[in-house]
């Protein structure tokens, strides 16, 4: 009995697999009579039915087909038809050809920060762009200004500049610099097609490098994270505090006299304290010392409103928060046993100078943004007046030209950074926000926020073309 209804259940199953499978063929037999019914009447585009013939082409239809020219290749031919002489050797006095050496540009490299992007009619230049998330804006553009220093970008264009350095084995610092140059290189390819780059292994490099103090989900300082990235970068490249040099402290290190004196506390009887004047402790030091950058205190922000019940935005001169380094003017410093005053004064100027205006105050509650408009000229800014006299002899020249303005919008926490960068080709000022790239006038930089700014020292060429 279980030998009969175990055949029977397998005739069952036999038989159902014969009529799924010719269920199968039939459904496939009707569709393929579909098709063919679909191919002998074929639709027109005007809507009409029109019979189509399966007919044989003639031997020379098939020997000489028509070509197939892409849509942007015919654009380009159309465009650059209808360019005049003048329009292309305009657009060519944009690009330089290499001269040779070792710090000097790769074929065919642009003047400035500034890219060939075919969305705009004519390949009109306009300067590249990197495409970011907002907790990262700083990133961007602390790498869009760095990347409109020329020797700085020159450097890290060929990389044979730096492909032979040693490092310790084990050292991750050196990707920061790799990662860099492949940057700039994508940044200054004439060949790119794309008007923006994308740096997420630049990103990678600097989380890793970093210890993750600079991540990508989080908004940081600028001034922060440009301080760390000059000296990784520097460290990187093997240099040092003091002896070996690399293009970092060539292009923006300077250095400065530090006069300090400590103060006897406060809360002392006045005969004690001039008592402790005449100690030796209480005597002023002076320390030679190296800088990257240059940071500007800003006046205290009002915190009442006026007569008008408004708050009135101040506003100050760039040379008034300059007088912190002339030598002269002091500062007191607190710590929580100490008090010193401290004065500044310069010796050395680098060719690229960086100014980093001191717009946030830390406690121990919240951090608080002072809105104080710096106002700046965008050209001839002289430094002389802030050299010691017998280094003012030494220094010829110590005119300065704005070339990159970053700007901090909106609260400490929640802001956006843009930047403000000079084409060197043109004179022309264009102001960058992750993708979004607009012409702007010189006189409406100086009504921002500026946060970092970096100036280039005019050399003697150029000071004799401004004179005439």
């Amino acid at each position: 009995m279980a030998m009969s209804g175990r055949s029977k259940r397998e005739s069952r199953g036999s038989t159902r697999g014969k009529r799924e499978s010719e269920s199968r063929s039939s459904s496939a037999r009707v569709k393929r009579e579909r098709d063919r019914e679909r191919e002998t009447e074929a639709p027109s585009f005007r809507g009409s039915p029109v019979r189509v013939k399966r007919e044989v082409e003639p031997a020379s239809v098939r020997e000489a087909p028509a070509p197939v020219v892409p849509a942007v290749r015919v654009k380009r031919e159309r465009e650059a038809d209808e360019d005049s002489e003048p329009e292309r050797e305009q657009r060519m006095a944009a690009w330089i050809p290499r001269t040779g050496g070792a710090a000097t540009a790769p074929t065919w490299i642009p003047l400035t920060g500034v890219c060939w992007t075919l969305t705009l009619r004519n390949c009109v230049p306009s300067p590249s762009r990197i495409s970011m998330r907002m907790p990262v804006w700083c990133v961007a553009s602390t790498f869009r200004a760095l990347s409109n220093v020329p020797p700085l970008r020159n450097y890290f264009l060929e990389e044979d500049n730096y492909k032979n350095i040693k490092r310790p084995p084990g050292d991750i610092m050196f990707l920061l610099v790799q990662r860099f140059g492949e940057l700039m290189r994508k940044l200054w390819n004439p060949r790119n097609f794309k008007a923006h780059v994308s740096p997420h292994e630049m990103l990678q490099a600097v989380v890793l490098c970093s210890k993750k103090t600079f991540q990508i989900t989080k908004q940081g300082d600028g001034v922060d994270f440009l301080s760390w990235f000059l000296n990784a970068l520097h460290s990187a490249l093997g240099g040092t505090k003091k002896k070996k040099k690399t293009i970092v402290t060539d292009v923006f290190q300077g250095s400065m006299r530090i006069f300090t004196k400590k103060l006897p506390h406060p809360d002392l009887p006045a005969e004690e304290k001039e008592q402790l004047l005449h100690n030796d402790e209480y005597q002023e030091t002076m320390v030679e010392s190296t800088f990257m950058y240059l940071t500007l205190d800003l006046p205290t922000a009002p915190l009442y409103k006026d007569e008008k019940e408004q708050l009135i935005i101040p506003q100050v001169p760039l040379f008034n928060i300059l007088a912190k380094f002339n030598g002269i003017t002091e500062k007191e410093y607190k710590t929580y046993k100490e008090n010193f005053l401290k004065r500044f004064q310069l010796t050395k100027l680098p060719p690229y100078l960086i100014f980093c205006i001191k717009r946030f105050t830390k406690n121990n509650f919240f951090v608080e943004k002072n809105p104080t408009i710096v106002n700046f000229p965008i050209t001839n800014v002289d430094l002389r007046e802030y050299l010691s006299e017998e280094v003012q002899a030494v220094h010829k020249n110590t005119t300065y030209d704005l070339i990159a303005n970053i700007v901090h919008d909106g609260k400490p926490s929640e802001g956006s950074y843009r930047i403000h960068v000079l084409h060197h080709g043109t004179g022309k000022w264009y102001e960058l926000q992750d993708l979004q790239v607009t012409d702007i006038l010189p006189q409406m930089i100086t009504l921002s926020e500026a946060y970092i700014q970096i100036w280039k020292r005019r050399d003697n060429d150029e000071t004799n073309q401004q004179g005439a």
